[in-house]
């Protein structure tokens, strides 16, 4: 299944990129960055593609960057 990652530049901007989606309806995982992404911070969040719009809008200036339709074993 293909989903969507999104990596921070700090563990503080994770917790908080994390908070602000437990308000949300959104569904999303916090999971370790995956080998095949590289990150300073070593946590991300995992979510599903119809949530993108939504997600970038709630974590506007929260996020690194958004990795787009991986497949990750």
């Amino acid at each position: 299944m293909k989903y969507n990652y999104i990596t921070f530049k700090s563990v503080s901007f994770a917790m908080k990129a994390e908070s602000i989606l437990k308000k949300s309806n959104i569904k999303f995982r916090t999971i370790p960055v995956p080998r095949c992404i590289s990150s300073d911070c070593g946590i991300s969040i995992r979510f599903n593609k119809e949530d993108c719009e939504e997600i970038e809008s709630l974590l506007k200036g929260v996020y690194e960057k958004i990795y787009y339709d991986l497949v990750i074993n």
